[in-house]
């Protein structure tokens, strides 16, 4: 098997999975009980809590664990625009942010906020002076992904950063860290943001368990009711078993990967661009764990198949998206050709340079094998 779709999802580790059944196994109790077998699965959330934390650079009282993600997105973007209100009523993010913050936009543009939406360039690509300018004084909420998920392209979360302070915006400024963390350095104080976004199923964690980091100083609404748990901002008991595995694959973070990984991505780069009709999407500084392209006169799901009975996994882009046109790319402005065979490979450390023989011998295949849409 030839597993090409780690943005998508990772595989969980050794070290995660024996977490997680120690926990269900021996430490199953309810965090918030105050007797024996409460104070064990709590000791379990801590040191969950205290490994977020170190590897973020923050306070652990400083994490908020969500069922994911989305939902950190979500409490992140509507907790803080709920307290901020009375202040403005501008929000800015960008035009290729996961869904997951794009309809909460949508959904803050119908209750009559401004929502002013940057445009990226046609590798994905956002400028720090459209960031910059875009923000104003009465701006009350800034969201800007850290790495794309669809083409990786990094975005300049300092020109966010910066105009928030030189306009003296009243602006919290969140980012979604979900593809940065465990492949680049994520750290809180160094980014100067308010909110940042997490998940345990990208770096080879469990599903249904990501986190949130808040600011000290930054105060929010919470968005899920029922409960003290997280400091009142995430009501319902926690999923203690699944946070327990977050925290075991959040210690197996090995950052000098990389070097690994950008080999690979330049490797197939390279083999890649000798291949006829194959356009590449991802902007060359784009983080090295994504790889888009395209193979003109080809659908994505057509060759997507293909793949899979070659045993070869991949994706057209977000998982989230299921199939649909990619906004992203769209965004970008390809042309429909070229979105419409889109390919986005993404990496772990699991991944060779034998694999992407593999995987080049199959597109080579499926080129010759396939019929063109344009014959």
């Amino acid at each position: 098997m030839v597993y090409f779709d780690n943005s998508s999802t990772t595989a969980p580790s050794k070290k995660c999975i024996a977490a997680v059944l120690n926990s269900l196994d021996n430490n199953w109790g309810n965090p918030s009980s105050l007797h024996k077998l409460g104070i064990s699965a709590e000791k379990d959330l801590s040191s969950a809590r205290e490994e977020i934390a170190r590897r973020l650079s923050c306070d652990e009282k400083e994490i908020i664990f969500t069922s994911g993600g989305t939902e950190a997105n979500n409490l992140a973007v509507f907790g803080s625009v709920e307290t901020l209100k009375r202040r403005g009523t501008r929000i800015v993010t960008t035009e290729i942010e996961h869904h997951s913050v794009t309809e909460c936009f949508d959904k803050l543009e119908k209750q009559g906020f401004e929502v002013i939406r940057i445009k990226p360039d046609k590798f994905g690509r956002i400028s720090y002076e459209d960031i910059y300018s875009a923000i104003d004084e009465k701006t009350i909420f800034v969201s800007v992904m850290l790495v794309n998920n669809e083409v990786g392209s990094i975005l300049p979360i300092n020109a966010a950063r910066d105009a928030i302070r030189d306009k003296k915006a009243p602006a919290y400024l969140h980012t979604d860290a979900v593809q940065a963390f465990g492949k680049i350095p994520v750290d809180v104080k160094d980014l100067e943001v308010d909110l940042l976004t997490v998940s345990a199923h990208k770096i080879h964690g469990p599903k249904g368990v990501g986190a949130l980091y808040k600011s000290a100083k930054c105060r929010i609404q919470p968005t899920n009711l029922g409960g003290l748990q997280e400091k009142g901002l995430r009501g319902g008991t926690e999923a203690a078993s699944l946070i327990s595995g977050m925290g075991a694959a959040a210690s197996e973070i090995d950052l000098s990967n990389y070097e690994k990984i950008n080999e690979l991505n330049n490797y197939l780069r390279e083999r890649l661009e000798k291949i006829e009709g194959v356009v590449i999407n991802s902007p060359n500084d784009a983080v090295p764990y994504i790889l888009n392209f395209s193979l003109l006169g080809y659908r994505s799901e057509t060759l997507l198949h293909f793949f899979e009975s070659k045993d070869i996994y991949v994706s057209s882009g977000s998982a989230c998206a299921k199939g649909e046109p990619s906004h992203v790319l769209k965004s970008m402005g390809l042309d429909r050709d070229v979105a419409d065979g889109a390919i986005r490979l993404s990496f772990s450390s699991q991944n060779t340079k034998e694999e992407a023989d593999v995987f080049i011998s199959a597109l080579i295949e499926a080129k010759e094998t396939l019929i063109s849409k344009r014959r």
